[in-house]
């Protein structure tokens, strides 16, 4: 980033879980920040200790807040944490933010078990990103994941001839994006299965609403980038509207992150974007713990590989889990497939999404302080 101070963007990104929480550590110590570390009830893959980490600039009752997270799907956070660490580090934004007025909050690892593990979900198997539902309430259905479910998983890994057979006539016969919505959109009726919501909330859902709680209650206007990745073109940040489907906010979103249309806001309330539909989002929870703000909220969903090579790395990741017998040269190489699919390790990857989170950084507090 621009203005940052000590070690350069590329820096900022980490081999480890417990290499990228001990930099956000330091960066926040760095810029005189205290964290607060909610604690994960597992350990990590390395048997170190995992916790959702909390950094917040500004004073406790201003009036606009901006949240920065990462890591809602464990493997994703070598992106999210590294964007985190370098915005820490930057001086110039910091000292924008608070000019303006604008408290800025820094979640490190909502999901750290996943992170840690390198897997997208959560340690209960949860796609967190579809888990925050009214659990009291008939949860939805996905009628095209039951059709898909019998070709995901198959009892040997790499499938053989016949399931990659009929998984390509399946693409071919409805297209890419039916095969994408079927998969991703969430489902509650498979517990082992790929993008599964859960049956009641997860700890990392519980977790975060608790700080959402302390931290939102007193702000009148609350925005949220949420960095992920795996979808559209290699190194580049689509800002997904993140929020209810409401045309105010839809509208003052895509005001606030277009950059003049250089930096379209995209939805997939009207198809723009390349995201399905999807059910059980995150933000359904800023809604219900901050009644009281305006909110205004984007993914910031970075490309990696194409679309299908992340659902196969799922698909094998998934496998993985329910075969920990599995040879240890095959465990290694679907580690690294998931790896692939969800974080590029090159300079100029990094450089393409430090650059592109700092000016969403700056457009949110603009957009906050107006």
């Amino acid at each position: 980033m621009t203005g940052t101070t000590g070690e350069g963007p590329r820096d900022a990104f980490s081999s480890s879980y417990a290499q990228a929480r001990q930099k956000f550590l330091q960066a926040a110590a760095a810029a005189e920040l205290a964290v607060e570390s909610k604690r994960h009830p597992l350990p990590g893959r390395d048997g170190e200790d995992l916790a959702m980490d909390v950094a917040r600039q500004g004073h406790p009752n201003a009036g606009a807040l901006l949240v920065l997270t990462s890591a809602c799907h464990g493997a994703e956070g070598y992106c999210g944490s590294g964007v985190q660490v370098a915005a820490l580090r930057d001086r110039e934004w910091r000292e924008y933010a608070a000019a303006r007025g604008v408290a800025v909050l820094y979640v490190h690892a909502l999901n750290p078990h996943g992170f840690s593990h390198a897997r997208r979900v959560t340690h209960e198997n949860v796609d967190l990103n579809r888990n925050f539902h009214d659990f009291s309430q008939p949860l939805p259905a996905n009628e095209p994941y039951r059709e898909v479910q019998p070709l995901l998983l198959s009892a040997s890994w790499p499938p053989p001839p016949e399931n990659e057979a009929a998984v390509a006539a399946f693409i071919a016969q409805r297209g890419e994006a039916a095969w994408q919505a079927a998969i991703t959109r969430g489902q509650h009726e498979f517990p082992e299965g790929l993008f599964y919501g859960g049956r009641a909330p997860t700890w990392s859902n519980s977790t975060w609403r608790e700080v959402l709680r302390v931290h939102g209650h007193r702000a009148a206007r609350v925005a949220w980038i949420d960095i992920h990745t795996g979808l559209g073109p290699s190194g580049v940040g689509e800002r997904i509207y993140a929020g209810r489907d409401d045309p105010a906010s839809v509208d003052r979103a895509r005001r606030w992150w277009d950059g003049g249309g250089r930096t379209p806001v995209t939805s997939f309330y009207d198809g723009s974007s390349t995201s399905a539909y999807l059910t059980g989002l995150m933000f359904n929870s800023v809604y219900e713990e901050c009644p009281q703000a305006e909110y205004t909220g984007i993914a910031m969903e970075y490309g990696t590989v194409p679309v299908v090579d992340v659902m196969n790395a799922l698909r094998a990741d998934h496998w993985l889990a329910l075969h920990p017998e599995a040879p240890a040269e095959l465990a290694h190489r679907i580690k690294q497939q998931v790896m692939r699919a969800f974080y590029t390790d090159t300079d100029e990857w990094k450089e393409q999404i430090v650059r592109q989170a700092r000016e969403a950084l700056f457009q949110a507090v603009d957009g906050l302080s107006s």
